[in-house]
């Protein structure tokens, strides 16, 4: 009888995948990405994902012991936050850095919020944005084979040529795991596959920025520059890894579909309009806060007293 009336923390899904099951296909789908980085960016870039990922996991777990909870970190969730949080910083960033960010997603973000299922944004995603508005310059030097370098979105922004093929591959400077969208794709391929995620958010996030740019950008319908805009930076990463979020994504059909236009009008709003040559992270933290919204207008209403008549 216990067992039939314990109540859990959301989302309330039937399902025979576990949160440690699927949290272990987001870090394997993550791996190619986490593989190249290393590959393009070097020991350092290593050594971030180490450090961001030990910081998150063992922030949680003294939290938990702290506050005489349940120890969860066996769910997996505190490594896909720092290994998220790792991917979106330069592996030029240094440590310490790197532990105020896996300090600020798991306390302030997560468990303040009481934990998984219940944060009301991206753990690493917050954490990103609160490291980029402390420690700006930190946050935006690039380097690429030893010299700091402009990334191939903020030369589109200043008029200059990119080589889209090489946005592809992954030989440009950016963060450890935006850079190469070959691998991203090659990950979210396998989280398609598995049935973690599906194409409703980020093919709707995708397709809308694209048709935002053809319409709104400098360069109209031009494959080049749309090409461009969708290999570089962030999009491929949070389109596929942050905005579908089991917690912090609409749970309805519609919801989906319709936060994924929101996150595709935002995302290009800030790379047009904006200071800035990004603007993912932003686009995909406020989605994040209007999900409740979505959800009340997206969700079916009952028969019934209150509901819709027949």
């Amino acid at each position: 009888m216990s067992e039939l009336m314990k109540v859990t923390s959301s989302p309330h899904i039937r399902s025979k995948n576990s949160t440690s099951g699927i949290m272990f296909l987001v870090i394997l789908a993550l791996l190619p990405t986490s593989i190249f980085g290393v590959w393009n960016f070097g020991i350092k870039a290593l050594l971030v994902i180490c450090i961001t990922v030990s910081t998150t996991v063992l922030t949680e777990l003294l939290y938990q012991l702290f506050m005489k909870q349940k120890t969860t970190i066996s769910d997996l969730s505190a490594v896909v936050t720092g290994l998220l949080l790792a991917l979106n910083l330069p592996s030029t960033i240094p440590w310490w850095v790197c532990v105020i960010g896996g300090v600020f997603a798991i306390p302030v973000i997560k468990m303040l919020f009481g934990g998984i299922g219940q944060n009301f944004m991206n753990p690493a995603l917050g954490a990103r944005a609160f490291l980029i508005i402390s420690f700006t310059p930190l946050m935006t030097n690039f380097e690429y084979d030893g010299v700091s370098s402009a990334t191939p979105l903020a030369m589109l922004k200043a008029g200059s040529d990119v080589n889209v093929m090489d946005m592809v591959m992954g030989s440009i400077p950016g963060t450890i795991g935006e850079t190469s969208m070959i691998a991203i794709v090659l990950g979210a391929c396998l989280l398609i596959l598995t049935g973690v995620i599906d194409l409703r958010i980020p093919g709707t996030y995708i397709v809308s920025f694209a048709i935002f740019l053809g319409l709104f950008g400098e360069n109209g319908f031009n494959f080049t520059y749309i090409s461009a805009h969708l290999a570089g930076g962030g999009l491929m990463l949070g389109a596929f890894f942050m905005a579908t979020d089991y917690v912090t994504r609409p749970i309805t059909k519609k919801g989906q579909y319709l936060y994924g236009l929101f996150l595709g009008i935002l995302t290009g709003i800030f790379r047009v309009y904006g200071p800035s040559a990004e603007g993912v992270s932003y686009a995909i933290i406020i989605g994040n806060l209007i999900v409740p919204l979505i959800e009340k207008i997206t969700l079916p209403k009952p028969f019934g007293k209150g509901g819709e008549k027949i």
